[in-house]
């Protein structure tokens, strides 16, 4: 976990912000699942000003398009999640969507409109609701401001980890807390977010204030993670405010404003480097850092071009120092820069060792190279010389497991 100065990692994950409560249960969602949790419940004892971002692919699952229609209000107090079916490809899905939030809304007496929905797994099944609608009264009543962990459990698929985060830090000397549970292992090139991650809050914030923080936040965490380059139809990504921190309402982009911000992407770089470190099959992080960029949008480039690359990650896997492949994935990146300028080091607990200069080879042991390899965080640092600025971009290496889970993910 990467920390920051005047923000305290904390227990609660999305229940750590005041107001919240969280629960998840085994529905058997998927066919023969008796054991792990499918569907989730989040509430909040307050209508929340709410931010969100969905997928980028022209292929949208159900829950995204009700969910979109509830938002147009910027508010929400609930969010109903399955794991095991996408809900997504089917003739029925809004209406089973639509279903899902209906019985929310009745299990807490709240309105429908305030019901976010979200879904993940298998797509083009139908979901069936009547295995759902029985255990949607008996989420809202065990309902916990310790249910986190079992919420997070429940939207999990592939994952092999939980993925849940929470800080404190003071706003007018305020107490206040931000924290968030987070699923996704493959079908992870978000270009808009991640599978899907549920965040709250309870900092008192403007609507336009919130939306403005999340996706400058998503920007440079979320949207710098590839695990295969695959864009999932479900995307979905769901910032929730309470204002029960009792701050005076953040209404502009001043210092409380900034404080805010930084809150938020102190979880979710971290949610977005957990999701990069449990991608399906992986056994190391692979974390590209891009300086000496003459912009900030060709140092993402490059940075996202380098973690995608599957020979590069196909060559981390074996520890191989196959710099070639990194200079290839710099050189087919979208962005002008000189490649004559370029530099390129392999880091990791075990060491540095520069293997690039000026766009070429220089010698190096392979065995130390090997060495630095091994271990399960590896950094790519790759300097470009042509300006000021950087980047950072997560992925992770490529094994034969991926293939097997993905080849196996239906049976």
């Amino acid at each position: 976990m990467v920390k920051f100065k005047g923000y305290e990692f904390i227990d609660g994950g999305v229940c750590a912000a005041a107001g919240f409560k969280a629960a998840g249960v085994i529905a058997g969602i998927k066919a023969g699942n008796t054991t792990k949790r499918d569907l989730a419940m989040i509430y909040c004892s307050e209508r929340c000003n709410t931010a969100a971002l969905f997928t980028s692919n022209k292929v949208k699952g159900a829950p995204i398009l009700v969910c979109k229609e509830h938002l147009k209000d910027g508010k929400a107090q609930a969010v109903i999640v399955n794991s095991g079916n996408a809900n997504t490809c089917n003739p029925d899905g809004v209406e089973i969507a639509e279903k899902m939030c209906g019985l929310c809304a009745e299990s807490l007496a709240i309105d429908v409109n305030d019901v976010l929905i979200g879904s993940t797994g298998v797509i083009g099944q139908r979901l069936d609701i009547d295995v759902i609608k029985p255990k949607v009264p008996e989420l809202a009543k065990i309902l916990s401001e310790k249910g986190s962990s079992d919420a997070c459990e429940a939207i999990m698929t592939t994952d092999t980890r939980k993925k849940e985060i929470a800080v404190e830090f003071e706003l007018d000397g305020k107490k206040c807390h931000l924290g968030g549970i987070s699923k996704g292992s493959g079908m992870i090139n978000p270009n808009m977010c991640t599978m899907l991650a549920f965040i709250t809050t309870d900092v008192s914030i403007s609507s336009e204030m919130l939306d403005k923080a999340l996706r400058k936040v998503n920007s440079v965490t979320y949207n710098m993670v590839s695990v295969d380059g695959d864009t999932s139809t479900n995307d979905t990504l769901i910032l929730m405010a309470s204002g029960l921190a009792k701050n005076k309402e953040i209404t502009s982009q001043d210092k409380n404003y900034e404080i805010f911000e930084n809150a938020l992407f102190a979880v979710m770089m971290n949610l977005a480097r957990e999701t990069a470190r449990d991608g399906e099959g992986a056994t190391k992080l692979i974390e590209c850092i891009v300086n000496g960029a003459p912009n900030e949008k060709t140092a993402k480039v490059v940075a996202k071009s380098v973690i995608s690359s599957s020979l590069v990650k196909a060559a981390l896997f074996a520890a191989d120092a196959n710099w070639g492949r990194i200079l290839c994935a710099i050189g087919y990146a979208d962005a002008d820069f000189d490649i004559e300028k370029v530099s390129v080091e392999l880091a990791s607990a075990k060491g540095k060792l520069t293997v690039c200069t000026d766009g070429a080879g220089i010698s190096f042991s392979e065995e130390a190279a090997k060495d630095v390899l091994s271990e399960e965080e590896i950094r790519i640092v790759v300097d470009l010389h042509s300006g000021e600025d950087s980047a950072i971009a997560w992925g992770c290496d490529l094994t034969f497991d991926y293939v097997k889970i993905n080849a196996e993910y239906r049976t």
